[in-house]
């Protein structure tokens, strides 16, 4: 029997000797928080008889009446089968200070927010898996939503911010990517290829598109090559981008050769819009990501020793990356967010203010004294040149 077992058996083993206990922990512990069903219907059981004012729900230490407990097996019955009396009875043994109920019950809670923290750490996984095949993200986005509702909602009942926490250093976690399917591998040529033809086109895209978004590695130098020529204001093309590939050591990698980026930058036959392009990269790069994030808050969840308070901003980290992307993806979408104009301050737009400060900044400069005035006044002669 594991601890998790003793504590639920535990928890309402001390509400069947002490009903009080129930004021402590019955707003924050639920039913579903219990693992085994026959625990959750026990205590949904003596929440509800509380809620009908059962007369053993109030009933003090030492006076509890039989009828509290057989009563909450009855109620019980109607939920799930096979609680009987005797397991009743095993449970009320299996407590040991029923005035540490509350103790009880966070090691429950606790237990309850690591499994359900990988419950839905598994969904997002399938999700974007199945997003992946099918080349869509509206699955993903859901569980990942569902996901941060519950971190939000466990860490308001264990009593912590939903903040992320970065993770104590340690080995780098290897996670799994999904295999690049040959209908992305080609986006991200065509894309790369209407960049290198309309290079103007760069300027709507570097926005919100990043090199670690592409899913092939040579696609990235070659983003990164293209975005280093736009920022400099240099030419596009082809060899200006094979020069710049190799200025950055990237031949020497073996991503990408010589022959390569001549191909893909091939601007022949290519008529297409960059922005659309983009948009379905930086998509598939939402969905590896949650890929990803979502192996890294299963990896978490399942570890018994990080504490649950720490498991939610843990995990809440992990998540970051996957906000980041997405709201990229968003931008990509709709466009960038127009600015709120913000209101001037009080006299900062006086004219007279602006000057005054202008003033304040230049050099003052002295006066000519009378003898300089002199000098200045004569008029200089103009050297004559010597015949040559």
């Amino acid at each position: 029997m594991t601890p998790l077992d003793r504590a639920e058996q535990a928890v309402i083993g001390a509400v069947f000797l002490d009903p009080s206990q129930l004021d402590h922990f019955g707003s924050w512990l639920r039913p579903e928080h219990f693992y085994r069903p026959a625990h959750q219907a026990l205590y949904a059981s003596v929440l509800a008889l509380r809620e009908r004012a059962h007369p053993g729900s109030t009933a003090a230490v030492g006076a509890v009446p039989v009828s509290w407990v057989a009563d909450a097996v009855t109620e019980a019955g109607t939920r799930i089968r096979g609680v009987t009396a005797p397991y009743a009875h095993q449970l009320v043994a299996a407590c040991p200070r029923p005035e540490h109920a509350v103790v009880y019950g966070r090691m429950v809670l606790e237990g309850a927010i690591h499994r359900t923290v990988a419950e839905h750490a598994v969904r997002l996984h399938q999700a974007a898996r199945a997003d992946t095949v099918r080349s869509g993200t509206e699955e993903t986005l859901l569980r990942a939503d569902a996901l941060a509702r519950v971190l939000a909602d466990l860490a308001r009942r264990w009593g912590v911010d939903a903040r992320p926490v970065p993770p104590p250093a340690g080995p780098e976690l290897v996670v799994q990517t999904p295999a690049v399917d040959e209908d992305l591998h080609a986006d991200e040529e065509f894309l790369l290829a209407c960049l290198a033809a309309r290079p103007d086109q760069l300027g709507v895209v570097v926005g919100w598109l990043r090199p670690e978004d592409f899913a092939d590695l040579g696609h990235q130098q070659l983003y990164r090559a293209l975005g280093a020529l736009h920022h400099r204001g240099e030419p596009v093309d082809q060899l200006t981008v094979l020069w710049e590939v190799q200025r950055r050591g990237a031949l020497n990698d073996c991503a990408l050769d010589a022959e390569r980026v001549v191909r893909v930058l091939d601007p022949l036959g290519v008529a297409g819009s960059a922005e659309f392009f983009g948009e379905r990269v930086v998509g598939a790069a939402l969905v590896r990501t949650a890929f990803e994030s979502a192996q890294r808050v299963r990896v978490l969840a399942e570890d018994a020793a990080v504490p649950a308070g720490r498991l939610i901003g843990h995990a809440l980290h992990a998540l970051g990356p996957l906000d980041e992307v997405r709201r990229r993806w968003h931008t990509a979408r709709t466009g960038p967010t127009p600015e709120k104009p913000q209101p001037p301050g009080p006299d900062r737009g006086s004219p007279g203010r602006a000057e005054a400060a202008r003033a304040r900044s230049r050099p003052h400069r002295a006066a000519p004294s009378p003898a300089a005035a002199a000098i200045t006044a004569v008029p200089s002669r103009t050297p004559r040149r010597s015949p040559a």
